[in-house]
């Protein structure tokens, strides 16, 4: 063991999940700008071929965490690829002559984060990093809307004409396995909602799981560095106690797979008028029930990127950094939503808004 071994020990991982739009980037965006001096590795594992997170946060401009230090898995869902991609990716992480005080890994929205914390006990992993702890971000305003909850009296009704129906959708199957999952739960975006409202998201997220997780709230994802860095649970140890959904119908012979959501890209021109373009994209998102999209937008006359966030019909807009030199401007959008989407409907319909 070398001396900088000996003195460090393992390195802590903090797992960041949560479903899509909760405000994970957000999230990890203030930590790296009030990291206390840390260098944090950064490993960000995105649903979709367009690579905004990582791209908002290479902008973010903290010291904390260079250029260098953020690392995109784009080849699929990190549940999925552990082999392929996180294992290679911790381990050169781990080569390096100056490794990070702390690493941070955002799953994708779409991710279960069972199987990516048991990569953790792999002999070469579990010797030099240790899971600080899980931390799941919930999105309260889309929980206080029933986002997550089927109809469940419905879904009764209808299995008398159908023993094979599935009793839980694909949504809320997600948000228990990663809520399962967590050692501390960040019921984000509280500012948004009123108390009753919050007491009904705190008691809904309880019900949800038979652990007792700490919950806090949070709005705007702002919450002190020394909180989603300093867990110590060394999660890895018991994450066979917190099987997903998947998890048990893996063992049940069954497949995990995304075919419940699609994404694709949709490239655009300039946006003359940002304003209505955003007015009409809420009800293009509103009539396709389109759940996630986010990109960056052309503005002519504006030297800046305009940075486009939706969750549902909420939309959030800022200008995030100029354009790069040489860099190719455009519009380009990454639409997120279930498999039933109409894909060619999604596409005319925004492509209609310019």
């Amino acid at each position: 063991m070398t001396l900088a071994k000996a003195n460090h020990g393992k390195i802590p991982a903090t797992v960041i999940t949560g479903f899509l739009g909760a405000g994970k980037t957000t999230m990890i965006r203030n930590l790296l700008q009030n990291a206390d001096g840390k260098r944090i590795a950064l490993i960000i594992n995105e649903f979709g071929d367009l690579g905004v997170d990582g791209d908002v946060l290479k902008g973010c401009g903290a010291e904390a965490c260079s250029e260098d230090d953020i690392i995109e898995l784009t080849n699929g869902c990190i549940c999925c690829t552990v082999a392929d991609d996180f294992i290679p990716t911790m381990t050169k992480l781990l080569e390096r002559e100056n490794r990070p005080d702390h690493i941070v890994i955002e799953t994708s929205g779409l991710a279960l984060p069972q199987p990516l914390v048991a990569a953790f006990n792999w002999p070469d992993i579990r010797s030099e990093v240790t899971v600080d702890g899980v931390v799941t971000v919930v999105d309260s305003a889309a929980v206080a809307a029933g986002r997550f909850a089927d109809d469940h009296d419905k879904v009764d009704a209808l299995r008398v004409d159908d023993d094979n129906l599935d009793h839980e959708s694909p949504l809320e199957e997600l948000f228990e396995d990663q809520l399962t999952a967590a050692d501390l739960i960040v019921l984000n975006k509280t500012d948004l909602i009123d108390a009753s409202g919050l007491k009904s998201v705190r008691d809904e997220v309880a019900s949800r799981i038979n652990r007792k997780p700490t919950m806090i709230e949070a709005k705007n994802g702002e919450v002190a560095a020394a909180i989603l860095l300093g867990l110590g649970v060394g999660t890895e140890g018991e994450i066979a106690n917190r099987k997903s959904h998947h998890e048990m119908e893996h063992e049940a012979g069954e497949e995990h797979d995304h075919d419940e959501f699609d994404s694709f890209v949709v490239e655009l021109g300039a946006i003359s008028d940002p304003a209505a373009f955003i007015d009409r994209l809420k009800r293009v998102i509103a009539e396709h029930d389109v759940l996630r999209l986010k990109g960056f937008a052309d503005v002519p006359g504006k030297p800046m990127r305009l940075l486009i966030q939706a969750v549902g019909s909420r939309i959030d807009q800022y200008y995030d950094r100029a354009w790069a030199a040489g860099e190719a401007r455009g519009t380009r959008l990454v639409v997120i939503g279930l498999h039933d989407m109409d894909e060619a409907a999604v596409r005319a319909a925004i492509a209609a808004l310019v």
